[in-house]
Parts: C-alpha cells; sequence; structure tokens
C-alpha cells in the first residue's frame, strides 16, 4: 500500500490579505460658537446664582453700597448715608413716597401696566417706572440708560416683588433713594435738610422730600422753590387720600 501524504493545511491569508478595521476618526471637535454659547450660559447661570443669592440676601441685611453711591463717592470724595429700620421712618415718608412716585404700589407685581401704557401714548416714560423698579435699579444695577438694564430690571423686578413684602420693598427703597448731592437715604436726608431724624419728620417735610426725588440734584426741600412747594401740597393730599382708601395696607399692616 502506497503510503498517503498528510493533507495539505490551508494557506493562512496574508496579513495583508485581512480585511482591515476602519480607523476610528476622532470626533469632530465642537464648533466655536457651539463653545461660546456654552460657556455664555455656564456665564449668565452664574450672574442669575449671584443674583439671587443678593436677592435673599437683602431681603434681610441692608445693602451696603450700590454702583451709583460708589459713582458719587469718587465724583465728591464722600456721601451721607445712614441706614434706619421701618419703625424708624414716619409713617407719613412711605405714604408720601407712593403718592409722588407709585400710587398704585400695594396694586401691581412690580409693573403699573396703566402707567406704562400711557407713557408710551404720551411719547414719555416719565412715571412709568415704579418703586420696585427704582429699587432694582438702585441696589442691583447701574444708573446709566440702555437696553441690557432695562432686560435685567425687567426679568429682577418680578423675583424682588415675589421675595420681599411690599413693606420691605418701600423700606430699602427710602433708604437707598438720593434726596440731594451726596445725600442718600431717608434718616440722612432728614438731617441734612431739617436737622430730625426720620421718625420725626411732619408731613409737610415728608411731602417735600418726596418732592425733590425725581432731580434730588436740582430741587431743595429744605429751601424749597415755587415748583416744590406746589408739589409738595399735591403730594399731601395724595398722602392723605392713599391713607384713607386703604392704598397704604401693604406696607402699612
Amino acid at each position: 500500500m502506497s503510503e498517503q501524504s498528510p493533507p495539505t493545511p490551508a494557506a493562512k491569508p496574508s496579513p495583508s490579505a485581512r480585511k482591515r478595521k476602519p480607523k476610528v476618526e476622532n470626533a469632530p471637535k465642537p464648533r466655536l460658537w457651539r463653545r461660546a454659547l456654552r460657556w455664555a450660559g455656564r456665564g449668565l447661570a452664574g450672574i442669575a446664582a449671584v443674583y439671587a443669592v443678593l436677592i435673599l440676601l437683602f431681603s434681610f441685611v441692608p445693602p451696603p453700597i450700590n454702583l451709583y453711591q460708589l459713582g458719587e463717592v469718587w465724583r465728591l470724595g464722600g456721601i451721607d448715608k445712614d441706614w434706619v429700620s421701618w419703625d424708624e421712618i414716619a409713617p407719613v415718608m412711605g405714604r408720601s413716597a407712593v403718592a409722588a412716585e407709585d400710587a398704585n404700589f400695594c396694586a401691581h407685581w412690580g409693573f403699573d401696566m396703566a402707567a406704562i401704557r400711557a407713557a408710551i401714548d404720551s411719547g414719555s416714560n416719565r412715571g412709568a417706572s415704579t418703586i420696585s423698579q427704582q429699587v432694582v435699579k438702585n441696589v442691583f444695577l447701574w444708573h446709566r440708560r440702555s437696553y441690557v438694564r432695562k432686560a435685567m430690571e425687567a426679568v429682577l423686578t418680578p423675583v424682588v416683588e415675589l421675595v420681599w413684602s411690599k413693606q420691605r420693598i418701600l423700606e430699602v427703597y427710602l433708604n437707598v433713594a438720593e434726596f440731594g448731592e451726596g445725600v442718600f437715604g431717608i434718616q440722612a436726608a432728614a438731617q441734612y435738610h431739617f436737622g430730625v431724624d426720620a421718625k420725626d419728620l411732619t408731613a409737610e417735610q415728608a411731602a417735600r422730600l418726596a418732592a425733590v426725588l425725581p432731580d434730588p440734584k436740582e430741587y431743595d426741600a429744605g429751601e424749597p422753590g415755587p415748583y416744590v412747594r406746589r408739589r409738595a401740597g399735591q403730594i399731601r393730599s395724595g398722602a392723605e387720600t392713599i391713607a384713607a382708601d386703604g392704598r397704604s395696607a401693604c406696607f402699612e399692616g
């Protein structure tokens, strides 16, 4: 019998003949605009978090100073300001400020839509800004007008209205408002113009102080001219009406 040779094993395919796995390409890097959007989103979230903390903090802690006051410190070399609590402010001062600046203070949620519509119809924004908006501008923002500031004011005002009481909003307003060049807050104003404490202000003195709020550098509560005297008379009447018809209940209750 002839000897059979063992079967020849099948030839292994050469490495070059093997099917090559496709190379996995690195994932494309995010485009520049996507990175910019991501960082912008993080920046906005950080800003929102800072404002949220400040709004909560200032609901019970006096704001130490604001950007406008810092600018006046730089310009004048110093300012006169002194914080007092709500209980240390004459009740007539709160009513006078509301009568002068925001008669519907207790009825709105931060924006007086009727006043805004009236201002738009007349082609002016005078009288459309509420006390709540002024507090947001004075405490958290800056005075120079811009679309950015107005947009931030529109966002922050309802938040402040939600977190703070109406009494707190008015208390902060009276403590940060300017009543004369370099004179900030109702206590400093009462001392500067009349030599009394804020709790001892009379109805006439309160009305004069409220009358100069639109332009405290131009008008003088201590030595009033014809405009301030006339405006103070209107404010006194308005403050009495607000007390009589209950529109002061939200901050005097």
